[in-house]
């Protein structure tokens, strides 16, 4: 019953996302319905135009046909896009979920390397905080990660860009691979794939890992403080198991909802951080998009980014209860 609930919550939003869309669609001024009246008109002439011809242009870029009742307007347009039909894009001249096909995997494949090490370095940096809390290394450590903490990711990728590619020339500056190169399984390909993704990663890293590490110190902190910890301690549990069995494992669960999130999140976050590197991700052609007034494809980047985040929220939601035995014994009383 809960999943099912939390489930048709999430499809309720989606819709509710998918509903805003339409609305927009329809309600902006110069919106992609008459963006594409007027560049139909200015290159054949109003007296050429057929308006039938028109609408089932204007149908085929964004799911919309001007010429039938409202509800009928929305009724289609939901249809189409929970079939994945986004439309076709006004500025590539392509299916926009074939250019969403052919981006969300780049983009999966940076944010996936990024967050893994971000949350990685971050609870092992924040375990060793607290272990050796009140040392000198524990106050430069705090400081060092409050100012990466506080630095744009965007900001250190222009500061990397401009140091390691433009003045050293140790790694590329753009792209996703090196020009020429034929996208395959090759040891070439994919050394140059990761060549390339390293400055992007290490943008996302470098400014992420600092909050976590923080995070994961204070949490190991107040577990270390309590009772239970103390009676291991007078029971003779060693060290090493109480260190990783009890303290980092229960200062770790709080953290795992921020990072589901975070993986949502970071889709959006991807849009600077791609375009900066010309990564041809999601990002990049959504703000491709956006300064092309390329409707369809604006819209179609923004739901996936919206159902990205609504997918890692849905599954923190679900399993977190799995992870930490407390929350499903407090859900239960919550029931009775």
């Amino acid at each position: 019953m809960y999943v099912a609930k939390r489930v048709a919550q999430a499809f309720v939003t989606f819709v509710s996302v998918v509903t805003i869309t339409f609305a927009l669609v329809r309600a902006i001024p110069g919106g992609p319905a008459d963006f594409i009246r007027a560049q139909v008109m200015r290159s054949g002439g109003s007296d050429e135009i057929n308006m039938r011809e028109l609408n089932n242009l204007v149908e085929t870029y964004t799911n919309i046909d001007p010429s039938t009742p409202l509800h009928v307007q929305y009724f289609n347009y939901v249809t189409s896009i929970l079939q994945g039909d986004f439309g076709q894009s006004i500025w590539y001249n392509r299916p926009v979920s074939d250019i969403i096909v052919d981006a969300a995997p780049w983009t999966i494949f940076l944010l996936t390397v990024s967050i893994l090490l971000t949350f990685g370095l971050g609870i092992v940096l924040g375990a060793v905080m607290a272990y050796l809390e009140g040392t000198r290394f524990d106050s430069s450590s705090t400081i060092v990660s409050m100012f990466l903490n506080s630095v744009p990711y965007y900001i250190a990728a222009i500061f990397l860009v401009y140091v390691v590619s433009i003045q050293l020339g140790w790694l590329p500056q753009s792209g996703r691979y090196a020009s020429g190169l034929e996208p395959g399984l090759s040891v070439e390909f994919i050394g140059s794939v990761l060549r390339h993704a390293i400055l992007p990663i290490v943008s996302l890293v470098a400014t992420g890992f600092g909050g976590v590490a923080i995070t994961m110190r204070g949490n190991a902190i107040q577990e270390i403080g309590e009772d239970y910890i103390r009676v291991a301690h007078l029971r003779g549990v060693p060290g090493r198991r109480i260190a990783t069995r009890y303290v980092g494992r229960n200062a770790v669960l709080p953290m795992y909802t921020n990072f589901m999130i975070s993986i949502g999140f970071m889709f959006g976050g991807s849009v600077i951080l791609e375009q900066i590197f010309a990564y041809e991700g999601l990002g990049y052609y959504l703000l491709s998009a956006i300064n092309s007034r390329d409707y369809p494809l604006m819209m179609g980047g923004f739901l996936i980014i919206a159902l990205a985040v609504l997918i890692c929220i849905l599954i923190a939601d679900l399993t977190y209860s799995k992870i930490d035995p407390r929350i499903s014994d407090n859900a239960s009383r919550e029931a009775y």
